[in-house]
């Protein structure tokens, strides 16, 4: 599964390139004024998701990189019914809001779910379900100065073969329906989703969630992942298949590439979880250990192996030199924005890089 199980087991209870000529300036009108806004606003091409469990930390790195950011989604909600949306601790803080509205970034709260296998495929299956989740939500934006909504719904991509294709249909039939009363309301709507490649990503449907969606966001990560074997995040060749995928079926302006900033600690040859770490955590560990620093040259990801005691463990994460790798897949696709899992997550050199593409 995709990146939102880092930080239940974080928390014991449970992502730029080329910078437009100036992409650097001033926001002079707030994006969210008009569905159309991507096209009058400057073109900054970073933006990240802000998790609540480091929210004040997450907050002032997001206020020292704001001349580089469009847009910040707050890891704020939680779907628990149709009907029941949910905050998480510091929910629509507004000195946060207000503080990024003053520096000219557009503030687009996450709402995300871990709902049982199959229940929110049954919201997405019953039209008059839909509806009242489209108001529950619609509700959410209403009450703070919000710029919009982002989507991250991830309990629906593994659906089974005897559901998936109504799921798959009804679930853009939602995003579309919900983007259509934004888009009323003048506010916008973005989709989360994990990559779709031959192997994965049936569940969305790209070309409609890009017709109606301000911006789909691609988890570029977990490639490996904290259940299975160890291994790097992302590959440039894994960009490039999922790429070749996404630029065919939404268009290039909409998508942002999601990119991480954290790694997996594995205990070698166990099956245990592994344990998530920020860029960080990973650089701590890796001088405390005395572990080289290596570059994979095929992942262009770094990763180091030490001794814990009787078990030997092994590190991926990525850092600004593996993401400067990386971006070369993304500007080859002609794909101009990112999006970084997450704020405060990061190695601070990753900024330069995204400015320099």
């Amino acid at each position: 599964m995709a990146r939102r199980r880092i930080h239940l087991t974080a928390l014991t209870a449970l992502p730029a390139l080329l910078l437009l000529a100036g992409a650097l300036a001033p926001v002079t009108a707030r994006a969210a004024d008009t569905p159309a806004a991507d096209t009058l606003a400057p073109p900054r091409t970073v933006s990240a998701w802000l998790p609540y469990w480091d929210q004040e930390n997450a907050y002032q790195d997001a206020l020292e990189h704001a001349a580089q950011i469009r847009t910040i989604s707050p890891f704020w909600y939680q779907v628990k019914s149709a009907g029941r949306v949910d905050g998480h601790p510091g929910a629509g803080e507004r000195r946060i809001i207000n503080g990024l509205h003053d520096k000219g970034i557009q503030v687009v709260p996450t709402v995300m779910e871990t709902m049982k296998p199959g229940a929110l495929g049954a919201v997405m299956t019953s039209a008059d379900r839909r509806a009242e989740h489209i108001d529950a939500l619609l509700a959410v934006v209403r009450s703070r100065d919000y710029d919009g909504i982002d989507l991250d719904y991830e309990t629906i991509a593994p659906s089974p073969d005897a559901t998936y294709r109504a799921v798959r249909t009804g679930y853009a039939d939602f995003v579309t329906g919900l983007c259509a009363r934004l888009h009323e309301m003048r506010k916008q709507c973005f989709v989360t989703v994990t990559p779709k490649t031959r192997t994965s990503g049936r569940v969305w449907d790209y070309e409609r969630l890009g017709a109606a969606a301000d911006r789909v966001r691609v988890m570029a990560y977990n490639l490996h992942y904290a259940e299975g074997a160890p291994g790097p995040l992302s590959t440039p060749q894994w960009y490039d298949e999922i790429l070749a995928t996404a630029t065919a079926q939404v268009p290039r302006a909409k998508l942002e590439m999601g990119l991480p900033a954290y790694g997996w600690n594995w205990a070698v040859g166990d099956k245990a979880r592994a344990r998530h770490v920020t860029w960080k955590d990973a650089e701590a560990l890796r001088r405390k250990e005395k572990a080289p620093y290596t570059l994979d040259p095929d992942s262009s990801t770094p990763h180091f192996t030490y001794q814990d005691g009787t078990t030997r463990r092994t590190v991926w994460y990525q850092d600004a030199r593996g993401t400067a790798a990386h971006l070369t897949v993304l500007r080859d696709h002609g794909v101009p924005h990112t999006v970084l899992w997450a704020l405060g997550f990061e190695d601070p050199g990753v900024w330069k890089v995204l400015a320099d593409g």
